[in-house]
Formats: C-alpha cells, structure tokens, sequence
C-alpha cells in the first residue's frame, strides 16, 4: 500500500526549512549587532566612568595646593608635576578616543541619545576644570621656584658678604714692607671681587619685583633684601678703608726703612769724621778734599730722602694713622741725627 509523497509537498517543505533557517539567521545577525552595539555602549560608559575617576583621583592631589616649604621640595613637587602632566596628555589622548566612539553611537542613533550626550558633556566639563587646575598649580609651583631660588641666592650672597667681611675687617697689615705688599696684592683682588658682586646686589630689587604678589610683597624678604643691601655697603666702606690701612701701613714701613737707611749712611760718616786724621801731606789733603766733596754731593741726596719720609710721616699723622706718635718719634730722631 506504498503511496509515494508528491513532489511539490517536499519542495514545499524544503522551501519552509530554507525560509526559517534564512530568518533565524537574521535574526542571529540583528542579535550580533544588537550585542555589539551594547558592548560599545557599555565600552564606552566604562571609559567614562575611568576617566572620570582618574580626574576626581588628580583633582584631590591638586586640591591640596601644596607647593613646598623650600627649593629642595619644590624641585620635587615640580618633577612630580611635570610626570602628572605626561599622564595628562596620555589620557587626553584617550578621552579624545572614547569622545569618538560616543559620537559614532550617537551617528548610529540606535540607543537614546540624552545618556550619552549627558555623559560626554559632564565629563568634558571636569577635564576642562581639571586643566585649569592644573595649568594654575603649575603657575604656583613656577612661582615657588622663583622664590626659593631668589632666597636661595641670597643666602648664598649673604653668606659670602660675610665671610668677605671677615677678611676685609682683618686687622693684619704686616709686619714689614713685604708682608704688607703682599697682603696689599691680596687685598687689591678682594676688592675686585666684591665690584664684581655690585651688579648681583643691584640686580636684587629686578629679581625681586619679578616674583609674584604673594612672595615679593613678604615682609621677610623684603628686609632680607635690604640686609643685603646694607651688608653690601658695609663690606665696601671697609673694604676701601683696608686699603687705605695697607697703604699707610706701608708706607709706614717704607718710611721705617728709608730711615733706617738714612741712619746708616749717619752712622758711617759719623765713623769716617771721628776717625780722619788731618794729613800733612798736601796729596793726601787733596784726596781728603776730594771725598768731602762726594760727601757734600751725598747730603744733598740723603737730605732729599729726608724731607720725602717728613712728607710721608706728616701725611700719617694728618691722616689719624694710629702710629703716629711712633712715626713722628722716629721723624724727630732721623732729624736730630742729621742736625735739622
């Protein structure tokens, strides 16, 4: 009793399994994109949501507004910054990205449209906050620096005025006419360094009105200035009355050797005019003649350098030398030994 189907019933059948497999497979693509559009959706979501936590994470550490308590710190400060700021436009670069895909979505218009563009918005807001934060704690930090490096080269200024004073105020000025001499050289190349240093003193007023309100306007720093100034002053004034000190001290020895030259010279004709015998023979007057007359010649030249040491010594005792009464003392002796 076999009864063969009819042909048209099974294309019937095959063309209804062609038809629902063709659906399903449709469907199965509109669920793939439906899938994918979500997980960029929530990709995108969650990027936002890291990004802004990474905000809010720098948006604290800046709140702190710490800019450091000297130059050692804010040099740390400023390196932790300049790394803040490389991580910055790493995720700047990021955002930009995640900015595209939310546009993209948008483009797509296959979820609502008012989340996303909420989203963006809000999250465009703090990262422009967050740069104004940054860009304005940069400026602290900067102005920090500056500060800290203007005390600190003050100090350092301040600190070799002082010792530069010591020097100059040193009341060694030898003890003969070489010592002197070579102090007078030492002393010469002090001075040109502390004329050399005029210009950085001049310039701290400059430097000064360059830093920001909040530092140059401190009343510390202000009167650290003006210790410099003054300090400055003072090295200076005793610096040149160093000089004139070396200089009268030796011309004091100078004075103390062309007198005991002087003496010397005194001394030996003293001995030749003790010790000449009248001679007898008319050759050996001549000759005695002869020598008083070189005699005569040499007084005259000795008595010059006489009168240069009371020129010298009555410079000295005008000019308050605290050796004076020694001076004028070894002046009226030199003078009553050569009968002036």
């Amino acid at each position: 009793g076999y009864q063969p189907c009819d042909p048209q019933i099974i294309c019937n059948r095959v063309n209804h399994v062609q038809t629902c497999l063709e659906e399903l497979e449709e469907l199965a693509a509109k669920r793939r994109k439906e899938l994918e559009d979500s997980r960029q959706l929530w990709t995108f979501f969650q990027e936002m949501e890291e990004a802004e936590a990474w905000i809010r994470e720098k948006e604290k550490i800046l709140a702190a507004k710490s800019c450091g308590r000297d130059l050692s710190s804010v040099l740390t400060l400023t390196t932790k910054h300049k790394t803040m700021l490389g991580e910055l436009g790493n995720r700047r670069a990021l955002l930009h990205q995640t900015m595209k895909k939310g546009e993209k979505i948008l483009a797509k218009k296959t979820f609502g449209s008012v989340g996303i563009q909420e989203k963006m918005r809000e999250v465009c807001l703090r990262w422009k906050k967050l740069e104004e934060i940054t860009g304005l704690h940069q400026q602290r930090l900067e102005d920090a620096l500056n500060f800290f490096q203007f005390s600190a080269e003050t100090d350092d200024l301040v600190a070799w005025l002082q010792d530069i004073y010591r020097v100059v105020s040193s009341d060694d000025f030898g003890h003969d006419d070489h010592s002197s001499r070579a102090l007078l050289r030492k002393h010469r190349a002090v001075v040109d360094e502390v004329e050399k240093q005029r210009g950085a003193v001049l310039a701290l007023r400059r430097q000064l009105a360059l830093l920001a309100p909040g530092h140059r306007q401190g009343v510390d720093i202000q009167i650290r200035v003006v210790e410099v100034e003054q300090l400055y002053g003072e090295v200076a004034e005793v610096a040149v009355l160093r000089t004139q000190w070396l200089q009268d001290a030796l011309a004091v020895y100078r004075m103390f050797s062309e007198v005991h030259a002087c003496e010397v010279w005194v001394d030996e004709k003293e001995q030749w005019l003790e010790k000449m015998e009248v001679p007898e023979e008319l050759d050996e007057v001549e000759v005695v003649q002869h020598r008083f007359e070189s005699l005569d010649q040499e007084m005259n030249s000795v008595m010059g350098r006489i009168l240069d040491v009371n020129q010298v010594v009555q410079q000295l005792v005008d000019g308050g030398h605290p050796s004076s009464e020694e001076v004028r003392s070894c002046q009226d002796h030199l003078n009553s030994r050569y009968g002036r």
